[in-house]
């Protein structure tokens, strides 16, 4: 599965933005920026040092061999992941959901008066 780019969520507005005019970002953003530092996270965690360790005897062996299995091993990690993400966000229609809350967020801001 091909990587999506993530635009920054600083919330820094560039220097051509109106003041005030700085959105925060869409919760879809949030979201996939959020599954996007979990997989670094996860990647992180499980370092090759660590891989290396649990096949201590088949590193020693077959070093090079041990690295492009752990490669390997990570990016079927990483797009499986994903995979199993996208169908969870297209199966619950999380995309239109996250969205939907979004414009009643803000609506609800523009608005003075409690409708009850």
């Amino acid at each position: 599965m091909e990587a999506e780019a993530v635009p920054s969520t600083s919330g820094v507005s560039s220097g051509s933005e109106q003041p005030g005019a700085a959105e925060t970002p869409g919760r879809l953003l949030i979201f996939n920026t959020l599954v996007d530092k979990f997989l670094e996270g996860l990647v992180d965690a499980g370092s090759y040092q660590r891989f290396a360790r649990c096949y201590k005897k088949f590193y020693k062996l077959q070093p090079e061999l041990t690295r492009g299995i752990y490669d390997q091993f990570v990016a079927q990690l990483h797009s499986s992941i994903k995979a199993e993400i996208q169908e969870i966000k297209e199966e619950g229609n999380l995309e239109a959901l996250l969205d939907s809350l979004d414009k009643m967020e803000k609506e609800a801001t523009t608005e003075t008066e409690i409708p009850w």
